[in-house]
C-alpha cells in the first residue's frame, strides 16, 4: 500500500456536457457537504438504490466514513462543480481486510447532476488511485433495479463479472488501466466531452469583443472589422466603456450591459485587466474565451486560468492571433492575419503566430480552403489534441495541419492522433530538431534520446506526417489534398520532355527513398509506340522535345494505369516545347480529364516561379505543380510513408507474461527511501529489477573481496566460453567502464584472477566498490537497448547497434512506451544494420521473436516505473538462440508521473505566493 500523502492531487476535468468539475480527495472539512449530498440532494428513490433501503442515519454515517481522513487501503474522492465548488458526486473504495487486492466501491451523484458523466469520471479517477494502492479488483453491490449503476459499469470498458443473488447483484471489475477496451472507452468519453466544450468556441452564436479601441489599426479595432466584414452569422457586440458606437456598431459599456449572453468573448485588453475581465465573462455565463493579449505574468496567468475553470470556459491563448471558422452557419473571422481564410477542408492549429500567418498565406495562394484556423498562442488550455478531436467529427475537415512547439501529454496526443490519422492526413512541422537541443547524458541510451529522436518516435507511432519546414508542409499538403495516395511499393515513373531533367528527377526520387524501376518490356514497348522516334522508355522516360502534348499525356496515362508503378512524376522544360508554348500550356490535355486517374500524378514545371501551385482540371480535380523536382519527390515520399502507415494492421500492446510490477515497484520504493536523491544502482539491484520483467542477464556474481572473486570465477567458468570469465570493476556513478580499463577477460585460474583483481585495486584504489564476475558469453551481434524518461515525452525505448562502437555508429531508433507489436517490428527493421539481424552473407542472424519480446518488456518497465530515469543494456549479445545482456546500468530518480490517459485538464500554474 502507498501512504496517505500519495493520494491523488486535485484535478479539473470535463463532464459530458463540457462543464468543468474538480476531482479531489475528500477531507474532514467536507463532512457537511457529503451529508447534504446524500440527505437532501438525492431523491428518496436514489437513496434507496444507494443504501439498499431508507435510513435517516445513513447520510451522516456515510459522511463520517468518507471524511474521517486518509487511512491505508481507503480512497474517497469528490467531484466539485463550478458553481461555487458545490459537491456534486462522491466515490469511495476500501480494501478488504483479508485481501487488500480487492476493494469495495460505492458511488453517489446529486439528482440534478445525473446523465452528465459524473459517476464515470469519478470512477476513472478512483481506478487510478486504487491501482496505485495495489487494488486489482473493484467490487460493487447494487440492487437489481439500479439500472444506472449497471450502465456505468457496462460503459467503463473494464472486464466485469456479475453475480446475481435475489434482488442484488455483485459486480466485479478487473482494474487494468492499460487494457485497450478501457483506454478506448476513456478516450471516447473524453472526446465527446471535449467536443461539447468546444462548441461555444468554434460554433458561437454570439461574440463579444472586449477592449475594442476607436483607433483604427489597433488589435481590437481590426479584429472587430474582420468579424463584421467576414459575414459572421451571429450577434456581434463590441465592449468599450468610453464609446457609444464603433464602425457603425452599437458599443456597450460593460458585459453586464449586453442584450444577451455571448457564447464567445474575444479579449484585447491590457495584461493587468485580463484576469478581471475573464472573471466578469464567467459571471455573465460566457463559455469560451480567446485572449489576444501577450505578456501576462505568472500570477495573471494563474488568475486567468482559474477564472476559466471556475466558470467552465474553454480558453484559446493568451498571446495568440485569434481564430477563424468558415462553416457557413458561423463564418467567424476573429484573427488579425492579413488573409481572410477561404472555406475548405484544412484544419489549421499553430502555436507560433508568425508560422500561422505564413501558413495561411501559403494556403491562400494555393487555393486550399480552411475549415478552422486556431492560433493557440501560449496554449494554456485548448490544445492540438482538442482540435484533432473536433475535426474528427465536424464533417468538414479532411486534412489537419499542425505547428506545435510543446505537448501537454505526448502519449495522450499520440493516441488521439493515431486514431484521427486513420481518417485524415495530419501534417506538422517538426520544430526543435537541432543539436543544440541535445541534452548531456552519461549513458549511451540517454545520449541517443535527442529531441529529434523523441519527436520522430511520437510522430511515427501516431501516423503524423512530419515535415522539416513550412515550405515542405505546404508542398506535401498540396499533394495530399489533391491526389490519391500511392501504393506501398514506392515505385515512380519519371516522364520528361528533356533527358537531363528526367535524370535529375530520378535522382531526387532516389534521394527521398522512392524507387525508379526499369519498366516491364511490354509497357516499354507500348510507350515506344506512343512516343516520337528517339524516345527512351526504360525509366526515366525521355519523351523528347518533339513530343506533342496529347502524346505526352497519353504516355502518362499509360503509366498510371499500368500497375507497374505507384506514381508518375511529369517534368517539363519550357525551352524544349514548341514555339511560344509554355510548360503549363503543354499540360492542357493533362488537365482536361483528371478525375479518372487512381494513382497520384505530380508535375515539375521548370519555368514556374512559385515553389508549388495547384492546377485545376476541367472536372474540378487538381494537380500539384512544383518548380523543383526535389520538392515533388519529397512530397511523394511523405505520401508513401502515409500509405505504408495506413497499410499496417491495427496493433495492440505486446503481451509480456510473467512480469512482476508490484515486486519491481517495491524494490524501487525501498531503494529511494534509503537514497532520497536516487542515482545509479549497484549491479545486484540492477539484476533483481530487470529479473522482475524477465529481461535476460548473463550469469554473474557480485563480489566485494579477492577471495570472493576467485571463488565466483571458479563457479562461473563452468558455463563460460573457453572456461573464461569476465571481471568488471565497479564504483558508484561509473561511466563507460571499457574506456577506463575496468573490464578484463581472463582464464579462471586463481593466480590469473588474483592478478586482475590486484590490478583493479592498484588502479582504482578506494573508488573500487566491488567486482562483478560473469561467465564469458558466446560471440554474437552486439546491440543496445534502453529506456529514458524524457521530461516532455515520457518513457522512451531506444534500440540500436551496441557495444563499444555504439556512439560511433549512431544507428538507433526509438518509440514511446509501452510498445505494440507494430512498434517492436518497426524498431527491429528500421536500422541500417537490420540486414545483419536477419542473417547476412552466411551469418546466422538473431532470434527476432525473443528480441521483440525483450523490447516489449523494456517498454513495460518504462511505463510502469516513472522513477526509472535511465536504463542502459549495452551490449546485448544476440544470436539465433536468443539474447543476453552482459552489462546493464539503471539510474533512479524520485518522481511520480501521472497516468497520461487519465482525463483531466492542464493543471493550474503556480504563482508566487499563491497555492497551486
Amino acid at each position: 500500500m502507498v501512504t496517505s500523502h500519495e493520494l491523488p492531487r486535485s484535478a479539473e476535468a470535463l463532464l459530458a456536457d463540457g462543464t468543468v468539475v474538480t476531482i479531489r480527495p475528500l477531507a474532514r472539512g467536507d463532512h457537511d457537504a457529503v451529508t447534504d449530498l446524500h440527505a437532501r440532494r438525492m431523491s428518496p428513490e436514489n437513496q434507496r438504490l444507494r443504501f439498499f433501503g431508507y435510513s435517516r442515519r445513513a447520510p451522516e454515517l456515510t459522511a463520517d466514513r468518507l471524511c474521517a481522513g486518509p487511512r491505508p487501503g481507503f480512497v474517497a474522492l469528490g467531484a466539485f462543480g463550478p458553481d461555487g465548488g458545490r459537491l456534486v458526486g462522491v466515490v469511495e473504495c476500501e480494501a478488504e481486510t483479508d485481501n487488500p487486492g480487492r476493494a469495495e466501491l460505492a458511488v453517489a451523484v446529486a439528482d440534478d447532476w445525473h446523465h452528465r458523466g459524473v459517476a464515470t469520471l469519478l470512477i476513472e479517477h478512483l481506478v487510478h488511485a486504487a491501482r496505485a494502492q495495489g487494488v486489482t479488483v473493484l467490487v460493487a453491490d447494487a440492487l437489481a433495479d439500479n439500472h444506472a449503476m449497471h450502465k456505468v459499469f457496462t460503459d467503463l470498458g473494464l472486464a466485469t463479472d456479475r453475480h446475481w443473488a435475489d434482488a442484488q447483484v455483485r459486480i466485479e471489475a478487473v482494474l487494468d488501466e492499460t487494457a485497450a477496451p478501457y483506454l478506448d472507452a476513456v478516450e471516447s468519453r473524453g472526446s465527446r466531452a471535449d467536443v461539447a466544450s468546444l462548441r461555444p468556441l468554434l460554433r458561437p452564436r454570439s461574440v463579444a469583443v472586449v477592449g475594442v479601441s476607436r483607433r483604427p489599426g489597433t488589435v481590437g479595432h481590426s479584429l472587430l472589422l474582420k468579424i463584421r466584414d467576414g459575414g459572421f452569422t451571429g450577434s456581434l457586440w463590441p465592449v468599450n466603456p468610453h464609446a457609444g458606437q464603433i464602425e457603425g456598431l452599437l458599443c456597450f459599456p460593460s458585459l453586464d450591459a449586453l442584450p444577451g449572453t455571448p457564447d464567445l468573448a474575444v479579449l484585447a485588453v491590457p495584461a493587468n485587466q485580463v484576469a478581471t475581465v475573464a472573471e466578469e465573462c464567467g459571471g455573465r455565463g460566457v463559455r469560451a474565451l480567446v485572449v489576444l493579449t501577450a505578456g501576462l505574468s505568472r500570477t495573471q496567468s494563474t488568475r486567468l486560468l482559474r477564472a476559466c475553470r471556475r466558470h467552465s470556459m474553454r480558453l484559446v491563448g493568451p498571446n495568440c492571433l485569434g481564430l477563424a471558422v468558415t462553416d457557413p452557419g458561423t463564418s467567424l473571422d476573429a484573427e488579425f492575419g492579413r488573409a481572410a481564410p477561404k472555406p475548405g477542408g484544412a484544419g489549421v492549429a499553430v502555436q507560433s503566430g508568425g508560422v500561422g500567418i505564413a501558413l495561411m498565406e501559403h494556403l491562400d495562394a494555393l487555393g486550399i480552403g480552411v475549415s478552422d484556423f486556431v492560433s493557440l498562442g501560449d496554449k494554456y488550455d485548448v490544445s492540438g489534441n482538442d482540435l484533432l478531436q473536433w475535426w474528427e467529427q465536424d464533417g468538414r475537415t479532411r486534412l489537419a495541419l499542425l505547428h506545435l512547439e510543446s505537448f501537454g501529454s505526448p502519449r495522450a496526443f499520440s493516441r488521439t492522433a493515431r486514431r484521427v490519422a486513420h481518417s485524415m492526413p495530419i501534417l506538422t512541422v517538426d520544430a526543435g530538431r537541432s543539436v543544440a537541443g541535445r541534452r548531456g547524458a552519461a549513458s549511451h541510451t540517454a545520449a541517443a534520446a535527442t529531441p529529434t529522436v523523441t519527436r520522430q518516435a511520437l510522430f511515427t507511432q501516431a501516423g503524423i506526417t512530419a515535415t522539416r519546414s513550412v515550405a515542405e508542409l505546404v508542398e506535401t499538403a498540396a499533394l495530399m489534398d489533391s491526389q490519391p495516395l500511392p501504393g506501398v511499393t514506392g515505385t515512380v515513373a519519371v516522364v520528361s520532355n528533356a533527358g537531363g531533367i528526367g535524370v535529375l528527377a530520378a535522382d531526387a526520387c532516389t534521394d527521398h527513398g522512392l524507387t525508379v524501376p526499369e519498366l516491364p518490356a511490354p509497357l516499354a514497348l507500348r510507350l515506344g509506340e506512343l512516343l516520337p522516334e528517339g524516345a527512351a522508355t526504360a525509366n526515366p522516360v525521355d519523351a523528347t522535345a518533339a513530343v506533342p502534348a496529347e502524346t505526352l499525356v497519353a504516355a502518362v496515362d499509360a503509366l498510371a494505369e499500368s500497375g507497374a508503378v505507384e506514381a508518375v512524376l511529369l517534368c517539363l522544360a519550357p525551352t524544349a516545347l514548341g514555339a511560344g508554348q509554355s510548360a503549363e500550356e503543354a499540360l492542357a490535355p493533362l488537365l482536361a480529364e483528371s478525375g479518372r486517374r487512381t494513382r497520384p500524378v505530380a508535375v515539375v514545371l521548370l519555368d514556374q516561379r512559385e515553389p508549388v501551385r495547384l492546377l485545376t482540371c476541367a472536372d474540378g480535380a487538381r494537380i500539384p505543380a512544383y518548380a523543383d523536382a526535389q520538392s515533388a519527390a519529397r512530397a511523394l515520399a511523405q505520401a508513401l510513408r502515409r500509405s505504408r502507415w495506413l497499410a499496417q494492421p491495427l496493433s495492440t500492446e505486446r503481451e509480456t507474461p510473467g512480469c512482476r510490477p508490484t515486486d519491481a515497484a517495491a524494490l524501487v520504493e525501498r531503494h529511494l527511501s534509503q537514497h532520497p536523491d536516487g542515482g545509479w544502482l549497484e549491479p545486484p539491484l540492477v539484476a533483481r529489477l530487470l529479473a522482475c520483467y524477465g529481461l535476460p542477464m548473463a550469469d554473474a556474481i557480485w563480489c566485494d573481496g579477492e577471495e570472493a572473486v576467485v571463488q565466483a570465477a571458479a563457479v562461473l567458468a563452468r558455463t563460460g566460453v573457453g572456461g573464461e570469465v569476465v571481471l568488471k570493476a565497479h564504483w558508484p556513478g561509473q561511466v563507460h567502464k571499457s574506456d577506463l580499463g575496468a573490464v578484463r577477460i581472463t582464464a579462471a585460474e586463481p593466480d590469473r584472477v588474483r592478478a586482475v583483481y590486484a590490478d583493479f585495486v592498484a588502479r582504482f584504489g578506494e573508488r573500487l566498490d566491488g567486482v562483478l564476475v560473469q561467465a564469458r558469453q558466446p560471440a554474437g551481434m552486439e546491440l543496445l537497448a534502453g529506456v529514458v524518461q524524457d521530461p516532455v515525452f515520457g518513457p522512451l525505448v531506444v534500440f540500436g547497434a551496441g557495444g563499444t562502437t555504439a556512439d560511433l555508429l549512431d544507428d538507433r531508433t526509438a518509440r514511446l512506451a509501452p510498445l505494440t507489436d507494430a512498434d517492436t517490428d518497426a524498431m527491429i527493421t528500421s536500422l541500417r544494420t537490420t540486414p545483419l539481424l536477419f542473417g547476412y552473407r552466411g551469418n546466422p542472424g538473431v532470434d527476432l521473436e525473443r528480441l521483440a519480446d525483450l523490447l516489449a518488456r523494456l517498454g513495460r518497465i518504462a511505463a510502469d516505473l516513472p522513477q526509472l530515469a535511465e536504463a542502459d543494456l549495452n551490449p546485448l549479445i544476440c544470436g539465433p538462440d536468443g539474447a543476453v545482456c552482459v552489462d546493464a546500468r539503471i539510474r533512479l530518480e524520485p518522481r511520480r508521473t501521472p497516468d497520461p490517459y487519465l482525463r483531466r485538464l492542464r493543471r493550474l500554474p503556480d504563482a508566487p505566493g499563491e497555492p497551486a
